[in-house]
């Protein structure tokens, strides 16, 4: 008494699928996003600042809080705010002179604008010539200060 499983012809019903139904839900879908398509807004909404009137211009001075990490293209130095910081190829200085100024900071509770986070902003800036691989270093000595949000910034937009 064994079961035949094999080709031959058996009396069993062969299963098959009846895709006629499938068809007509694909395309009911396909018509329901060809109708819902054209309301997704097309443009992204861009915050533009507004002029600053002629009195705001007179008060506008710059943070004192700012950190911007300069590199110079001749000899890959590193300059933090006009001081000498290092060199490319070592990053420890530069990275112990923003551990520092973090620290004193939180110590003195200088907080960002509006929040209760330590200012740790810094800005990295770089001349178009200077290598890709340079100014990642210089971006990683920075993390590893602690410092965040880093801003990056070209330096010479003409060559």
């Amino acid at each position: 008494m064994g079961m035949s499983t094999g080709g031959g012809s058996g009396d069993g019903a062969t299963p098959n699928i009846n895709v006629t139904p499938l068809i007509d839900v694909l395309l009911v879908l396909l018509i329901i996003f060809m109708i819902i398509s054209p309301m997704k807004p097309h443009q992204f909404e861009a915050k533009v600042p507004a002029e600053p009137k002629d009195d705001q211009l007179v008060d506008a001075k710059p943070n004192p809080l700012t950190l911007v990490v300069a590199i110079n293209k001749s000899d890959l130095s590193i300059m933090l705010n006009n001081d000498a910081a290092g060199n490319v190829s070592d990053t420890e200085k530069l990275t112990n002179r923003l551990s520092t100024i973090f620290k004193e900071r939180g110590d003195n509770r200088v907080f960002r604008e509006g929040t209760n986070e330590v200012e740790r902003t810094v800005f990295v800036k770089a001349p178009k010539s200077v290598k890709y691989g340079d100014v990642v270093k210089i971006i990683d000595g920075v993390k590893l200060a602690g410092a965040q949000p880093i801003g990056l910034q070209i330096d010479d937009l003409s060559e």
